[in-house]
């Protein structure tokens, strides 16, 4: 199974193929299933900024459309000059469909961390409350 540091490395090279002509804020994420398989996603831009897929996002929705439904890790480069964790709606969505994973931050530089979703999520809404 591919580690920590090599879905850093798939995340910087989904970022590549990021459609962002409006922020120029490149993102890639690359999303390992349980069964080994790794799901890639970059964030696209609308001219209409609601509607506007971040890279998180487009990994989980692609895997799920897929058929996968069990994840154990997420990394995550952005365009940025320091590390860059998922926003508050892809927190929630890792929540949803993946749980408390680590999520594995990288940035340009090489500079890396790694946070359980618990830690940048502590109070989810999930099922619990329904």
């Amino acid at each position: 199974m591919r580690g920590l540091a090599e879905l850093a490395r798939l995340a910087r090279e989904a970022r590549e193929r990021a459609h962002a002509p409006y922020s120029g804020f490149k993102v890639g994420a690359a999303l390992r299933a349980k069964t080994g398989e790794i799901v890639l996603g970059c964030n696209i831009e609308n001219a209409s900024y609601g509607l506007t897929l971040c890279a998180e996002r487009v990994a989980v929705f692609k895997a799920v459309s897929e058929g996968f439904r069990e994840f154990d890790a997420i990394a995550v480069c952005a365009d940025a000059p320091h590390l860059t964790p998922p926003c508050g709606p892809c927190r929630q969505i890792l929540w949803e469909f993946c749980g408390d994973i680590p999520v594995r931050m990288v940035d340009l530089k090489g500079h890396a961390r790694t946070m359980r979703l618990s830690k940048l999520l502590p109070f989810p809404f999930d099922d619990r409350h329904l």
